[in-house]
Formats: C-alpha cells, structure tokens, sequence
C-alpha cells in the first residue's frame, strides 16, 4: 500500500524526528512483570494500543529460548560467566534499554521493513556496549498501534521501538589481600571476573573547567557527566555512521533545546485542542438538530395508544422512528463525552507544559539577559563551555562500551611457590 499524509495534514507541520534511548533498572524480583510485557506473554495488556493480531510481526534478534531472564540469568552464574558475589538479593541487576525514534520516521521511509533494518543496527549497538554473550533478549515491538498518527494518516500506523534486555557487566580484579601467606602474590591480580554491576558500568564522572578543576552547581555541589547522555550520543552518532539519517539527538536537556521543544508541543497540543473544541461544537449542532420538525415533543408525547393493561400500542412506522432516533441520540451523545474526554486530558496537559515553559522561561533568563548586553562574549563564554562537555564526554564515552579482557593480559600473574590449597587463605 502507498503511504501518503491525510490531506488535512499541512505540509512540514511535524515535530522533528528525535532519537531516545532509555535505560530502566530492575530486580530479579520485578523483571518477571516487564518480561511478560516485552516478550508477549499476557493475554491482555494496560496497553490498550497492544493489537495482539500483529504480535506474530514482532521481531527477535536474540531471545532466551525456553528459559525466562531469571533462569537464563541463574545458569550463567552456574556457568561461571557472570558473578553476582557482593550483590544483594534485592540489587537491580538487569538493564532494560529501549530504542525509540517518533513514529512519524518510520511511516515515512518505508514502515515496518525499514524498521527492521534500523533497530537491527542498533541490536548491534547494544552487543557494542553490553558485549553479545550479555544480552538476554532483543525485540522489536510492530504491534503497538499509535493512534494519533492513524488519525493523521488514515490508516493504522504502528509504534516501532526495540526492548534490550542485558546484564551491566564490567571486568573486575580480584588481587590477593594482605591474609595471603605468600607475600610476593600480595596486591597482585588473583582473577578477573564478569561482575554484574549497574552503578560500575553507568558511572558518572565529574565535569571539568578549562583549567581541568570540578565544576560546581550554585549550592557548591560538583556537577556531573550523566553517563545516558553520553549514550543518547554515541547511539545516534553510530546510527548516523551505519547510514540511518533524517533524525535528531534526543534532548540534551539544555535550557535552550528543552525551552525550543516544549514550545513546539505546547503549540501542536493547543491546535488539537481547538481541533477537538471543533468536533464538540459539531456534534452538538447535530445533537441540537437531530430531531425532524414533526418529531416535537407533542408528537412523541401524542404517538401510541395506551391499552387496557396499561401498555402502549404504535404502528410499526412509528415505533422504527422513535427507534432509530434514540439510537443516533445515543451515538452523538457518546461521540461528546469522548470529545470532552480529549478535551478535559488536553488542557491538563497544556497546563503542564506552561508550567514546564514558564520554569525553563526562567532558567533560561540570565542567559538570554546577557546576550543581549553582550552577545559576542557571552556566546564565547557559552561555546567554550559547551566545548569543553563535549571534549569530556568524548573521554567518558571510552568507558562505556564493554570489552573483555583478554587472558593474556594477565600473563604476569605470579603462580605461588606453595601448591597446598591450605597454605593460603582465601
């Protein structure tokens, strides 16, 4: 089928097409609820935009077989290639990672098969930055429709997003302690193991001066490099390299980008407003004007004859008239309260984002004043800043792409002269 815009969508009135990667945390205890949402195993779902009629059009690029996440996650412990020493039966030691990009890119450039190719590509980003024998499951989603951009279009659109489930994983040294009795081995690398851990693998380092000092906040506090901004960098600067154009880097969370983007909603939010207001008053026009001239009150009232028991006898013209009227007065009266449904959520939502506006309007202030006094230097003062974030999360971005050490690495291992297992203590 050839995918074209519904004519009453005008031409460039879209948001632009923004990259997002998002990483959730969750416990062996609470993954099994996530596990059923990703992998389809409910019967019904919250989700009322899950059509389970498309489930079979989802697609795994790597799942568990058989095994849940819990199961695969406890034979990998078994088989030795991760370790859970030090965790607490609580700890959050799965990643879900979900890839998204608006729906609006998809439909654009071929749908589902051209969702296929981008969210295979970053699977392979995902085996990049978690290491392929960590990852538990991989799936595209294609059965999630998304309403709105139906409505735009004419026809059933569908969400497309890629759920990564994985395990942080990071390389560990274990060095023999100060109880070993063989004081040559002390301080020395013991073994290297596959440590699940979330806070090591997303770590935050702290941002940097000019002068290579910590930046702090106005409370005095240092200010950090948020190690998922640096992801919401390398992903879209690989899916970029792997040929996958015509979208933008998620919000940086800067001022000036946040305050362009909630604009931008809080006007498209305000059209569909007025666009539901429409459809209300119309449907209470035709509401008001739905009953004929001769349908007036005195001639409903005066329809029927009562009988001796009381009940009402009318000719069968009469009574399909009457029927079929109270059916369409059903219908428009149903089709108000949705509209004023929309209409109630949307306005909560405008004044959401007014809000959001007004405090970023206000953080944004003693920037926008001191261009205006200034704007040569403080454009300067600004760049150099933003310069130096970029040059640090370069450096951060090193460390957050998994490789394993190599065996060899650790050739210089010193073997104990003593081969008692009791001449040591572990």
């Amino acid at each position: 089928m050839k995918r074209t815009y519904n004519p009453k969508k005008k031409e460039g009135d879209t948001m632009p097409d923004y990259s997002v990667t998002r990483v959730m945390q969750r416990t062996k205890e609470s993954v099994g609820k996530f596990e059923r949402h990703i992998e389809r195993k409910n019967d019904a779902y919250e989700n009322m935009n899950v059509d389970l009629s498309r489930t079979d059009m989802n697609i795994h690029f790597k799942d568990c077989g058989n095994s849940t996440y819990n199961q695969q996650l406890e034979k990998m412990v078994a088989e030795g290639t991760v370790s859970l020493r030090g965790l607490k039966a609580d700890a959050k030691v799965f990643d879900e990672m979900i890839f998204d990009v608006n729906t609006d890119y998809f439909e654009r450039n071929g749908g589902y098969e051209f969702a296929k190719r981008f969210y295979e590509e970053a699977y392979h980003f995902a085996e990049k930055l978690y290491g392929k024998d960590n990852i538990l499951s991989a799936v595209m989603h294609a059965d999630e429709v998304n309403l709105f951009m139906s409505d735009v279009y004419g026809y059933p659109v569908y969400h497309y997003h890629l759920h990564i489930m994985a395990l942080p994983v990071v390389d560990k040294e274990i060095k023999w302690s100060k109880r070993c009795k063989n004081p040559e081995l002390v301080g020395t690398v013991k073994e290297v193991i596959h440590q699940v851990s979330h806070s090591k693998k997303w770590k935050s380092a702290k941002a940097l001066d000019e002068n290579g000092k910590p930046l702090a906040d106005k409370n005095g506090k240092p200010i950090y490099l948020k190690s998922y901004s640096v992801l919401q960098d390398k992903f879209f600067e690989y899916m970029q390299e792997a040929g996958f154009k015509g979208f933008e880097r998620g919000e940086r969370g800067s001022d000036a980008e946040n305050l362009s983007c909630t604009q931008y909603k809080l006007e498209k939010d305000k059209e569909h407003l007025a666009e539901i207001e429409e459809k209300i008053a119309a449907a209470d026009e035709k509401l008001s004007t739905i009953l004929p001239v001769r349908a007036s009150a005195e001639i409903i009232d005066n329809m029927g004859k009562k009988t001796l028991t009381g009940k009402i006898q009318m000719s069968a013209e009469d009574y399909g008239y009457l029927s079929n009227l109270a059916k369409e007065c059903l219908v428009n009266r149903r089709t108000v309260q949705i509209y004023e449904s929309s209409n109630r959520a949307l306005s909560e939502k405008i004044k959401e984002l007014q809000a959001e506006l007004t405090e970023i309007k206000e953080k944004c202030k003693p920037y926008l004043e001191a261009l205006k006094l200034a704007p040569p230097k403080a454009k300067e003062f600004i760049g150099g800043i933003l310069n130096k974030f970029r040059q640090q999360k370069s450096e951060q971005a090193k460390d957050i792409f998994y490789q394993p050490a190599e065996k060899e690495t650790y050739k210089h291992i010193r073997k104990p002269k003593h081969k008692k297992k009791e001449d040591f203590e572990r």
